[in-house]
C-alpha cells in the first residue's frame, strides 16, 4: 500500500532530459529552461534565523538564491553579492527578501578584482549594523574538453573567485563575527569525485574543504561555527554559462544515484540548519547534498 504522505525523492522534481541550450556570460536563472526551483513559491521560514545579518556570495541565482530567500522567511537580514550583469536575477531576489519584510542589499562585485570581498563585507556591516552569518558560494565554472584548452587566465579567475576571495571575506569579517556567529562554504562532490573537463574547479573545491575544516578549528575557540555544504549537480545557471562540455546538457544530473538533477531549494535547510542555532554543536562539517554520489574528505 502506498502512502500519500510520503514523497518519492527520484520524482520530485524535474526528471526528463533538459533542452540543450547554453547562454552569454553572465548566465541567467530567469532565461534558463525549465527555470530551477529556488524555493520561490515553496519554501516556509520558522523564524529560526530571526534578527541575523547575512551576506551570501553569489546569492542572485542558484543556490545562494535559494539561501538567501530560506534565510529571509527565517527572519535574517540578506546582503547578496552578484556579478555585474546579473541584476535581473539580483533585483528578483531583493524583492522576495523585502516581501519577507526583511532588509536586503544588492552588491554588484567582481570578486576577481582585488578589494572588492573586503568591501562587501563593510557595506554590509554599514548597512545592517552587523554581520553575523557568512556564506561564501560564489563560483566560476568552465569547462574544457582537454587541457591543452585551458587558459592560464582561466585557472587565476577561477582560484580567484572560488577559494583566494573567500580568505579576504573571511579575513575582513572575521571582526564582526561574535560567538554564536556562522560560517558556510560552498564546497561540491567535484572535492571528492573529480572531472576531468573541470580540473581547475576541482582543484579549487577541494582547496574550500580544506579551508572548510581548518578555518573552524581557528574559529572554534571564539564561539564561531564554520561548515561546508557539497552539492551535487544542482540545475543553476553555473552549468549554461560554459560550465558543462557541448552536448552534456540533456543529460545534466541524470547518472546520479536517485536518477535526477537537483533543485536549487533541495538545499535551503541545510544552509539555515547550519546557520541557525539547531546546529550548535556541529563544526568543522561538510555536509553533502549530492543526490546520492558519496563524499569523503
Amino acid at each position: 500500500m502506498g502512502s500519500s504522505h510520503l514523497t518519492d525523492p527520484r520524482k520530485k522534481f524535474h526528471t526528463d532530459k533538459f533542452p540543450d541550450q547554453e547562454q552569454n556570460t553572465p548566465a541567467l536563472q530567469n532565461e534558463m529552461r525549465p527555470k530551477p526551483d529556488s524555493g520561490e513559491e515553496s519554501y516556509k521560514g520558522y523564524n529560526r534565523l530571526e534578527g541575523r545579518n547575512a551576506l551570501i556570495t553569489g546569492g542572485d541565482s542558484g543556490i545562494g538564491r535559494a539561501a538567501a530567500i530560506a534565510y529571509a522567511r527565517e527572519g535574517a537580514n540578506v546582503a547578496i553579492q552578484y556579478f555585474p550583469g546579473e541584476e535581473e536575477d539580483a533585483n528578483e531576489v531583493k524583492e522576495l527578501i523585502e516581501k519577507a519584510g526583511r532588509k536586503a542589499l544588492l552588491l554588484p562585485y567582481d570578486l576577481r578584482e582585488d578589494g572588492a570581498a573586503t568591501e562587501i563585507v563593510t557595506k554590509t556591516v554599514e548597512a545592517f549594523g552587523g554581520l553575523d552569518t557568512l556564506v561564501l558560494n560564489a563560483a566560476q565554472q568552465i569547462a574544457n574538453p582537454s587541457l591543452s584548452d585551458l587558459t592560464m587566465k582561466q585557472v587565476h579567475d577561477t582560484f580567484k573567485v572560488n577559494i583566494i576571495s573567500m580568505f579576504e571575506t573571511v579575513k575582513a569579517a572575521e571582526e564582526h563575527l561574535e560567538p554564536g556567529s556562522a560560517i558556510i562554504t560552498t564546497t561540491s562532490v567535484q572535492s571528492f569525485d573529480p572531472s576531468i573537463p573541470l580540473i581547475d574547479y576541482a582543484a579549487t573545491k577541494g582547496a574550500i574543504s580544506n579551508f572548510t575544516v581548518t578555518l573552524s578549528s581557528y574559529f572554534a575557540s571564539k564561539g564561531v561555527r564554520v561548515n561546508g555544504v557539497a552539492p551535487g549537480p544542482i540545475w543553476t545557471p553555473l552549468q549554461l554559462d560554459n560550465g558543462k562540455l557541448e552536448g552534456q546538457i540533456p543529460e545534466f544530473g541524470q547518472n546520479a544515484p536517485l536518477g535526477r538533477a537537483g533543485q536549487p531549494v533541495e538545499l535551503a535547510p541545510v544552509y539555515v540548519l547550519l546557520a541557525s542555532d539547531e546546529g550548535s554543536y556541529i563544526t568543522g562539517q561538510i555536509y553533502g547534498v549530492t543526490g546520492g554520489k558519496p563524499i569523503d574528505l
